[in-house]
């Protein structure tokens, strides 16, 4: 049955389909750890070559967790071999890693648990503290990795960490009615040392991070002749 023109220009218009939205420019994503992790590593050994000094790669490490976007975490390596590799003409960028490797982790649930010794931690721990305690010591540890990276969480527990005096050590986290305390000791800080960053939250708990003075690593000069070996 034929419709009247008058009925046809009552009949409301289709709604126009909304456009979907531009997908942001790859520069423009949210940094992931991942993607943290890979520059860390780009800082890190650029420190060990000697291209880039302690204050500069403390600067940039400090920078590397504050911005938020990859883009941005890629101009804190355009100056170095390996940032720049990726940018050349013709060249792709390099994926980033699928995943940080191996995470360790250290749980106490109304219990206590210790890592202390000569033992070696990996470059990637977790540590969860519900109601319980945990230890850390890292004074006799044999650092394999130049960055040593601890994601520390504690809801009405304790964790503690502590690093040789001349070992630099950094600390982003927070606390909720807790307490999440990094005191690094810039001024006894060895540039050629391993770099201990502590990432945390504080649920009515208490993080604590902190150099043990008296203990140094004592076998620096044969770690970076190893390295650059």
């Amino acid at each position: 049955m034929e419709k009247h023109p008058a009925d046809a220009a009552a009949d409301p218009a289709p709604a126009p389909v909304p456009a979907a939205p531009a997908a942001p420019a790859a520069g423009g994503l949210r940094a992931s750890d991942a993607d943290r992790d890979r520059i860390a590593q780009i800082l890190s050994d650029a420190l060990a070559e000697g291209r880039l000094t302690a204050e500069e790669h403390s600067e940039r490490l400090d920078t590397l967790y504050a911005v938020k976007t990859v883009g941005e975490l890629e101009v804190l390596v355009r100056d170095l071999p390996a940032g720049a590799a990726a940018h050349a003409p013709g060249r792709a960028a390099a994926p980033a890693p699928a995943g940080v490797g191996p995470v360790e982790s250290v749980v106490a649930v109304c219990s206590s648990s210790a890592r202390k010794g000569r033992w070696r931690p990996g470059p990637h721990t977790r540590a969860v503290s519900v109601l319980g305690d945990i230890t850390i010591d890292l004074t006799e540890a044999v650092f394999e990795q130049q960055v040593t990276e601890f994601n520390v969480v504690s809801v009405l527990g304790n964790v503690e960490i502590l690093v040789p005096e001349n070992v630099t050590l950094r600390g982003y986290g927070s606390g909720v009615l807790g307490n999440f305390e990094v005191r690094g000791e810039a001024a006894t800080a060895d540039p050629r040392a391993p770099v201990v960053i502590v990432r945390g939250f504080s649920l009515l708990g208490n993080i604590e991070a902190r150099p043990r003075l008296g203990a140094r690593l004592v076998d620096l000069a044969d770690k970076l002749r190893k390295r650059l070996g």
